[in-house]
């Protein structure tokens, strides 16, 4: 009899890559993705088989670098939220064109409903951007099943693979049967060198390449054992089908548990199999198409069927047009009575989220509160981190956080306009992730702002991960050119608030680019740390 093993979505994915062979896995943190690399890093067979498992400086060099373990003929597996995508896009959309050698897999995370996230995007645009096969799983197991299977057609295809899961597969757990443990590839760098040098010449060859691949990824997504047509007599005709794609299906099957035979295309797997589209749109007046996330299948069903044929879903009202897909809203799309609301609850009071008591971040926002009521005009540029919690009250402390690495950029473009004083506030892991070339902008610009390093010695936000600018951050802001005397340290406490805030008066009031770095353990590490030691010595 198979193994079973209880799993989230994101260790299903983690041990399926583990199984199927891979090398390595390179990621940067970020829910709904960041078990996968934690599950690898702790799993007893990666372990001993020494699987490389880094967390990378951002999502690009983890892009590169899982491309770098390809080029050498080894599986594998970069991980990241659907953001990072937009981080790592300049390497992934270009290992469209070299290729692979080793199977690449491409995990993205989206988070549709922004439970933690700025945005809802939707990855499967990128993989169409890219022209590359797409894998998205509808279950637990599938995520297993479908790791093992996406490496295979990676390196039949010559393909990197994009396999996009939503935080609700991601962080729910289901019964997952383990198969075959493969083994991994051996060490076979690629002695091909034009496709890998992406010069004009060169590149023009390999794009014609990736082109004429496509007919390839579509018969294989047409015959691929994650996509079924279901329910559909040919000689029947029907009020209306739907297309279900990844978790879709699961919703589908929970609202239709009367078993009334509606047809039903499940898609897990693309190019979209339009040939399955076509039969459907033949024998059903209308088709509803059930997706978490934006309506990319939808609009492409419109687009290719003819105009005067009904497609619903997102972009009719059909289902909400934001938001995560839920049992009840995909009921109410099938004319389905809502007899339990899902979700809808009124009791509970809301509770913000905020900052930890004894965090250091509190201090830095009270002592940066105190100093800028001095300065009528005052802005604060925040970043992404928990430290964005700053934005609520009590602090009401930050006027802007966009991107990862923005606060610097921006500061220094209001600073640029007129501004003053410009102040940044960024966290020690999203400074090395995006902010060391704003900052080195701002120094070859002269320009005139405050720059924050709020260095709490890890990536507090997602869990407590290893941040790469650890122990690094004054030689790396001295390399960026600050004047010495500009990068000032200091521990943030109650007890330290009048030097705090006496060196943020000097910096604010210098004519020039300056770093001032709060640096104090977050409080959860330390205390992990402190329960580990208690743990050790019992």
């Amino acid at each position: 009899m198979a193994e079973k093993e209880l799993l989230l979505g994101d260790e299903a994915i983690a041990l399926g890559a583990i199984h199927a062979g891979i090398s390595g896995v390179y990621a940067y943190p970020g829910t709904p993705s960041t078990e996968i690399t934690e599950f690898i890093q702790n799993n007893p067979l990666a372990k001993e088989r020494k699987l490389h498992s880094t967390w990378c400086t951002n999502e690009k060099t983890a892009m590169e670098a899982a491309l770098g373990m390809s080029y050498a003929g080894k599986r594998a597996l970069v991980c990241m939220k659907h953001v990072g995508m937009n981080v790592a896009a300049d390497a992934f959309v270009n290992s469209a064109i070299t290729g692979v050698n080793g199977g690449l897999v491409v995990l993205a995370a989206d988070d549709p409903s922004m439970h933690s996230s700025q945005n809802e995007q939707d990855s499967r645009f990128y993989g169409k951007f890219a022209m590359i096969p797409i894998l998205e799983p509808s279950s637990q197991q599938e995520a297993y099943d479908m790791m093992g299977y996406a490496y295979s057609l990676s390196e039949d295809l010559k393909l990197p693979i994009l396999m996009r899961v939503v935080t609700r597969l991601a962080h729910s757990r289901a019964a997952v049967e383990v198969a075959v443990i493969h083994e991994e590839n051996q060490l076979n760098p690629d002695n091909e060198r034009t496709h890998w040098v992406l010069l004009p010449g060169n590149a023009r060859k390999q794009y014609l390449e990736l082109v004429r691949k496509q007919k390839e990824m579509e018969e294989s997504s047409s015959k691929s054992p994650y996509n079924c047509l279901e329910n559909l007599n040919s000689e029947h005709d029907y009020e209306f089908g739907v297309i279900a794609c990844g978790i879709g299906y699961n919703y589908i099957k929970e609202a239709d548990r009367d078993d009334s035979h509606i047809p039903v295309l499940k898609v897990s797997q693309y190019p979209l199999p339009e040939n399955e589209v076509r039969t459907m749109a033949a024998n059903c007046k209308y088709i509803l198409v059930v997706e978490d996330g934006q309506p990319f299948v939808e609009g492409m069903v419109k687009a290719f069927l003819s105009k005067d044929y009904e497609v619903k879903g997102r972009l009719t009202g059909t289902l909400p047009r934001t938001g995560e897909l839920t049992p009840d809203n995909v009921s109410e799309a099938l004319g389905r009575e809502v007899k339990c609301s899902f979700g809808k609850s009124q009791v509970v009071m809301p509770r913000p989220p905020a900052l930890c008591q004894g965090c250091g971040h509190r201090d830095v926002y009270d002592a940066l509160n105190k100093v800028v009521t001095e300065y009528p005009n005052a802005r604060i540029f925040g970043d992404i981190g928990c430290y964005t919690l700053g934005a609520l009250p009590p602090f009401r402390a930050i006027d802007s956080c966009v991107d990862m690495g923005a606060s610097i950029t921006m500061a220094k473009g209001a600073s640029d306009a007129g501004v003053f004083p410009a102040i940044a506030v960024i966290g020690d892991s999203t400074f090395t992730h995006s902010g060391m070339t704003g900052l080195l902008d701002a120094v070859n610009d002269h320009a005139n702002i405050t720059v924050v390093i709020s260095d709490n010695l890890t990536t507090a936000m997602t869990g407590g991960q290893d941040s790469a600018g650890t122990n690094k951050f004054e030689a790396i802001c001295l390399g960026l050119g600050i004047e010495p005397e500009h990068v000032r340290v200091v521990v943030p406490l109650p007890k330290n608030m009048e030097e705090i805030t006496r060196i943020i008066r000097e910096e604010i009031e210098y004519k020039g680019v300056s770093v001032i770095i709060p640096r104090r353990e977050c409080i959860q590490t330390l205390n992990r740390k402190l329960r580990q030691k208690r743990a050790d010595k019992s």
